[in-house]
């Protein structure tokens, strides 16, 4: 009898229930991706990036698509599920969405105050600076989405995608420019005027601890790029400044870059969106930390935490995975 695999629907788009369940010729050198583009053949709608494979009796998942059955542990007549990952947008562009949306939300309210706010602002040279630094820092992220990131899947969710634009768009630019740019931190304020945040010299420190902590992030991001051809989805691990601490120097630099933004401000829009960021960069760290761990054994260093030097370096029971449908991308 010819082997053969079976493919069963898990939750999949209704257009493509019916055609289910699907069996193939079972061969050991077709490859997990090779099979996706079976079922889109069969399927035309339900194209590679939308599917999830896992195995059926252990709902273990197949994620890497260069892998042949055989590699993956995958039989004759063993079955397997597939899951809908929800339409799915190109990566870069995704991000693009997500960046820009801060880049021109800011603006709007630093120029036109009176429109916003009813009345003219005489800008304080604390908002002046953080507008700058807000502009600077999504300027830096576009451009490393469009000449420096190589992502490990070539999609993002449409619904990752809107969930993400809500924290930039919403959080990072609309909360976070209605309350910086008011007349509370007007250069006339008794907030701002005569206090730490007047400070020529506190500006200039807080300016500088921000510069520094940006190329910082942007040289953790450079190195991720070299562990990566274009095209490649094989790790390696990665060292360099920063990673002599931790797995993702990229996200604490980050964290630390926007610290300042906060201090600075005093904002509590900045804090909100400070912390929802670093809560979700500790939730991926975390899990790039343990994936390392499992996958390169004894070779990973022993002493390298996962986002905090020296403390953090294990799973926090409270802290859950990301949804399939939602999972952020990690850069190596």
């Amino acid at each position: 009898m010819t082997p053969i695999i079976t493919i069963s629907a898990g939750r999949v788009p209704n257009f493509a229930y019916s055609s289910f369940p699907l069996t193939f010729f079972y061969s050991p050198t077709d490859t997990v991706g090779h099979l996706k583009t079976k079922i889109q053949v069969k399927i035309r709608r339900f194209y590679k990036t939308r599917q999830h494979l896992v195995v059926k009796s252990s709902q273990r998942p197949l994620l890497d698509e260069t892998l042949t059955l055989q590699e993956a542990d995958i039989n004759a007549w063993d079955e397997l599920e597939v899951i809908d990952l929800g339409p799915q947008l190109p990566w870069k562009f995704a991000m693009l969405v997500e960046y820009t949306g801060p880049f021109i939300i800011h603006p709007f309210f630093y120029f036109l105050p009176q429109v916003i706010y009813g009345t003219p602002v005489l800008h304080s040279q604390m908002q002046s600076v953080v507008f700058a630094m807000v502009e600077a820092h999504f300027v830096k992220r576009i451009l490393e989405t469009l000449f420096v990131h190589r992502y490990s899947r070539s999609t993002l969710s449409v619904l990752a995608t809107l969930k993400n634009s809500l924290y930039y768009h919403g959080l990072g630019g609309f909360l976070f420019a209605l309350d910086l740019y008011r007349p509370k931190y007007s250069a006339t304020s008794p907030y701002i005027h005569g206090t730490v945040r007047d400070s020529t010299a506190f500006l200039w420190l807080c300016v500088l601890a921000w510069v520094f902590f940006q190329i910082s992030n942007l040289s953790t991001h450079l190195t991720f790029r070299s562990l990566r051809r274009r095209g490649d989805t094989t790790k390696a691990v990665p060292f360099g400044y920063g990673f002599g601490w931790v797995s993702c120097p990229n996200y604490l630099f980050e964290m630390l870059a926007w610290s300042v933004i906060c201090l600075l401000s005093g904002n509590l829009a900045a804090w909100l969106f400070f912390t929802a960021g670093a809560f979700q960069m500790t939730r991926l760290a975390l899990k790039k930390h343990r994936s390392y761990k499992k996958e390169f054994e004894k070779s990973y260093p022993r002493g390298r935490k996962a986002i905090f030097p020296f403390v953090l370096s294990v799973f926090i029971p409270f802290v859950h995975l990301d949804s399939l449908c939602c999972k952020k991308n990690e850069h190596s």
